[in-house]
This record gives C-alpha cells, structure tokens and sequence, in this order.
C-alpha cells in the first residue's frame, strides 16, 4: 500500500470522539476526518502549526511546517458512494482562495519571507467506518492563480 494512504476507525457510537455543539453528523464527519488528517501529517514528519485558522474570506483547515517550509494544507471528505475523489472539489477557485488566505495568514503572523506549499488531505470514509486518507504534497501551486 502506497505509505501516504492509510486507513483509519472512526466511530461516534464508541464516544472516540466528542465534539460540542456539533450535532450535525457533516461536522462530526469532517472534524473526525481532520484530527485524522493532521496526525497523519504529524507521523509524517510535518508540525501542526495551527487548525482552522478562521478569516473573513474563509478557512484554513490546516497550518503545518516541513522544516523552513510553510505548508497549507486542505482536508477534504467526501463520501465513497459519491463518484469521484475528494481531490475533485478542490476547484480552481478553492485553489485560489486558499492562497489568498496563505497570503493572509503569512501577513497577519508578520512572516515577510516564506516558502510555501500547498498540500491536500484527501479523506474517504468507508461504510464500515475506516478512513482512506492520501496524503498530495504540493497538490498545486500559486503560479498563474493569484
């Protein structure tokens, strides 16, 4: 199996997670699917910097660091019975807006020099309760997109 996909239990009934206030089953879902996204990340050598940094525009699901490098990285869920990947609904304007968030993001924390990558998370449930999570480094870039 490829090293950058793996397959994790996720089950609400168990009480494995617990989120207050969130009573719909989406957010359960996709909150589950980032804790399992970032300590994929973190067994892979990267550094959870921040989660869910929040701007008026939008939302950053995750803040990491690869080193020097600063990497943004978008968590998407999407069921298996839907057709196509969770990479499919990362558009040219969600690519777009993340990076205007990085810019954003880098700005606000007073970072005036950075290397930057973009990175995506791409979370599958299965019905029997396991994640397939793949883990795209450098999924896109900002050239040609600001």
């Amino acid at each position: 199996m490829d090293p950058r996909i793996e397959l994790w239990t996720f089950s609400a009934v168990d009480g494995s997670v617990t989120i207050q206030g969130m009573g719909d089953p989406r957010h359960v879902l996709g909150r589950a699917a980032e804790d399992a996204a970032a300590r994929l990340l973190e067994r892979s050598g990267l550094r959870i910097v921040a989660r869910n940094v929040r701007f008026r525009h939008g939302e950053i699901d995750l803040v990491c660091r690869d080193r020097e490098v600063w990497v943004f990285v978008e968590v998407k869920c999407r069921q298996e019975r839907w057709g196509d990947g969770p990479g499919a609904a990362v558009s040219w304007w969600k690519r777009r807006r993340l990076i205007r968030l990085a810019q954003h993001y880098l700005k606000w924390m007073h970072i005036t020099e950075a290397h930057c990558r973009f990175d995506l998370v791409a979370v599958t449930p299965h019905g029997d309760g396991r994640f397939e999570i793949r883990h795209i480094p450098a999924a896109f870039d900002a050239t040609g997109v600001v």
